[in-house]
């Protein structure tokens, strides 16, 4: 054991004392690799052979791209501009192939000189930049480049024998330049400690560390890249359910207070008064929870269930059951507006029941209480009292339920609405607010396919709801290619003033809000082409601008109004309650409407710049219309050409309304880090070359692995290696990644 921080010792160096200090900076600031374990655990995401070109038919927008290719041709223009007025500026067009597609660079100003001495027809190079398009042609605009030189080039020597490497980068990182500063820390991998148990790895003759490490870095063969590819994924899967596996096995060693259901209270009554049956998926589901609730270790369960399936029913009769065996629950919800919302649907759900201790209220009856950050004081009194003497039964709120001065009498159950909001610390700081640790159930409508709940929800038991009840409407989802098609976007609101016509109502969804200031970057400024930028695409429309438009334009008469997230909350909480009574025809929103938003009269949503969501967020705002016997409908407006990766996504969603065939969709589309959520925290993905979807097989073995170690030794004592591992994983992610902060 004494050997093992020694062991550790190469691999935990800082760059700067190996690298330079100038090079360490940009690798930690924009790459956020620090150590030499670090930039060896930076692998290349694709390898090209030195003989063979990148296709360039399928590079992506707006990224910043390496591509492997050849001179096509190279031409000098010169021309006259603000900074050149007698025809002295210069430009250098170079059209680079790789047989199938082209694609152009330009140079400007005294960036030419260089390029245009050195990329002469038929030379060979790596070329990195990020892909823009001008005058409808792809370009990378002032790309950095290396050259390859003859086949027997030292520089390709140096880098990787046959296969060249191609890492992630960025603009202030090229490839090649990563690849070089892998190469002087390369030695240390002979010193990484295996965090593998032997008996795993031998059993299913896997690589060691070290040599997989080399291979994936300076492969000689594409096997060598298969074996080192498959012994990192092996690392990365049991390490991560290694860390589930142990709070699972912390989790079910805490005491709970078992909370059956009695057969003659409060839930009984509450189901008396529904007015229909439940669906198969509600009763089963419910089954479930009252099964874990009547156990005396916390129930720790995710509930998925798609927009609309009856989510919050399922989880106020586990609160109810719950309040019938003397404890409290609380519902937690990532907004105010959410919060409030809930309380209402809730209350209405109860109609009497809900009013404990009033007049009229029923004999069983409980009181519902909500608990928000801008409450007034008296109210806020009222609610913390009702909550301390046990008065009120159930409490609704946001993170205000987790302050300090919020005591329970008796807190027994813990739903959390939209997990991916919400982090380990709150969760934890809830759960210490009970006399032994509350049962914990986490609603999401974000359908998460199996392989990504094993990997994000690890130390959850899933329940999944997928039947709609009876009397929803299907919603019908179709494209708008507004710059093709301009009098499509004219039908658009045509459509929306035909369901108003109706007597029903609709929502405009925009991805910006618009008060902001013109930041640096946000549209002020644009440099044109000609000053050796490509002009950016316009910034996403904004809520203020395009409410002001339609008011005046093509929904002129009609009521409309705007909500983002910045208005205060009792304005937010009465243009909700306006439009809810259907006092309001048009409600223009950014997403916060993604949420919860509950209006069954709205048939018609029409999203604007739709390319700019992801896939899962389109399924979840659209899944606000068509809530009640009316069908709904879906407009996505996008300006991106048809051939486009954005259109083809927003094809996809028109065409499913399955949430996990999208959500499948949308995680082979995005990086899995993304989707991980780690998007939001601005971490990078512990994922390096773990595929969720692709690796099923691996997380189901490494999870029941991970689960046999974890048994046999909790505290994993007889694995130093392992401890290792998981200690870097934890440290660096701060349990974050595991717990969907």
């Amino acid at each position: 054991m004494d050997g093992v921080p020694a062991l550790r010792e190469p691999l935990q160096q800082p760059l700067k004392s190996v690298l330079g200090p100038a090079t360490a900076k940009v690798m930690a600031e924009h790459l956020g690799l620090r150590t030499v374990g670090d930039l060896l655990h930076h692998y290349p995401r694709k390898y090209e052979e030195r003989g063979r070109l990148t296709h360039l038919a399928d590079l992506p927008m707006d990224e910043h791209v390496t591509v492997v290719a050849q001179v096509a041709d190279a031409r000098l223009h010169t021309f006259a501009s603000s900074r050149a007025p007698r025809g002295k500026g210069q430009r250098l067009e170079v059209t680079i192939t790789d047989g199938s597609g082209r694609l152009q660079l330009v140079f400007f100003g005294n960036g030419v000189h260089k390029p245009h001495k050195e990329l002469l027809p038929g030379t060979r190079a790596m070329f990195a930049g990020k892909v823009s398009v001008f005058n409808r042609r792809l370009q990378l605009a002032h790309p950095a480049y290396e050259l390859l030189q003859g086949e027997a080039g030292e520089t390709v020597e140096s880098w990787a024998g046959a296969l060249i490497p191609l890492y992630p980068a960025t603009a202030k990182m090229e490839s090649w330049k990563i690849a070089k500063a892998v190469q002087t820390v390369l030695p240390s991998a002979r010193e990484a400690v295996d965090p593998l148990p032997e008996s795993l790895r031998a059993g299913r003759g896997l690589d060691p560390l070290p040599e997989a490490l080399l291979k994936i870095h300076r492969p000689q063969t594409k096997a060598d890249v298969a074996d080192a590819q498959a012994r990192l994924k092996w690392d990365e899967a049991f390490v991560l359910q290694v860390a589930l596996a142990r709070r699972r096995h912390a989790d079910a060693q805490l005491p709970a207070v078992a909370r059956a259901p009695r057969p003659d209270g409060l839930l009984a009554a509450f189901d008396d008064r529904l007015p229909f049956t439940l669906t198969e998926g509600q009763r089963k589901v419910s089954g479930e929870i009252f099964a874990d609730l009547a156990t005396e270790h916390p129930m720790h369960r995710l509930l998925q269930g798609e927009v609309g399936s009856g989510k919050t029913l399922v989880a106020l009769r586990a609160m109810l059951a719950v309040v019938d065996a003397g404890g409290q629950a609380a519902m937690l919800a990532p907004t105010e507006v959410l919060a409030q919302q809930h309380h209402r649907s809730v209350t209405e759900m109860m109609g009497e029941l809900a009013e404990g201790g009033l007049l009229g209220g029923a004999e069983d009856a409980t009181k519902v209480v909500l608990l928000t950050g801008s409450m007034g004081a008296a109210a806020r009194r009222q609610a913390l009292l009702d909550l301390v003497t046990g008065e009120a039964g159930i409490v609704i709120g946001t993170h205000a339920l987790i302050e300090d001065k919020v005591q329970f009498h008796d807190l027994g159950l813990v739903v959390v609405d939209e997990q991916h909001r919400f982090g380990v610390e709150q969760r934890d700081a809830l759960r210490g607010k009970g006399k032994q640790p509350p049962h914990l159930l986490v609603m999401t409508a974000t359908p998460i396919p199996r392989t990504v709940a094993m990997t994000v929800f690890g130390d959850l038991e899933t329940s999944v709801l997928d039947q709609l009840p009876a009397g929803r409407s299907p919603i019908a989802s179709h494209v708008v290619p507004a710059a093709d098609k301009p009098h499509f976007l004219a039908r658009a609101w045509e459509r929306v003033r035909e369901e108003v016509a109706k007597g029903h109502q609709a929502y405009v969804v925009c991805p910006r809000i618009g008060d902001e200031e013109d930041a640096p970057g946000k549209g002020a400024g644009k440099k044109s082409p000609e000053s050796g930028e490509a002009a950016d695409k316009r910034p996403p429309l904004a809520v203020l601008d395009v409410a002001d438009q339609l008011a005046k334009g093509p929904l002129n008469g009609l009521g409309v109004e705007v909500l983002h997230g910045r208005m205060p909350p009792d304005d937010k909480d009465a243009v909700m309650r306006r439009f809810a009574a259907g006092d309001t025809d048009v409600l223009v929103a950014t997403t916060v409407i993604e949420v919860g938003v509950n209006v069954p009269n709205a048939t018609v949503m029409v999203i604007t710049d739709a390319d700019r969501f992801g896939v899962s967020q389109l399924h979840q705002l659209r899944g606000r219309v068509g809530r009640g016997s009316a069908p709904g409908l879906c407009l996505l407006v996008t300006e991106m050409p048809e051939a486009s990766a954005a259109r083809q996504r927003l094809n996809a969603v028109a065409a499913t309304l399955d949430g996990f065939e999208l959500s499948r969709i949308d995680l082979e589309q995005r990086r899995e880090g993304d989707v991980l959520g780690q998007a939001q925290s601005g971490a990078r993905s512990s994922l390096r070359v773990l595929a969720v979807i692709d690796d099923e097989e691996i997380i189901a073995e490494a999870r029941a692995e991970a689960a046999a170690v974890v048994a046999a030794d909790p505290d994993l004592e007889r694995l130093p290696g392992l401890r290792t591992a998981l200690d870097a994983l934890l440290d660096e992610e701060r349990e974050q990644y595991l717990e969907k902060g």
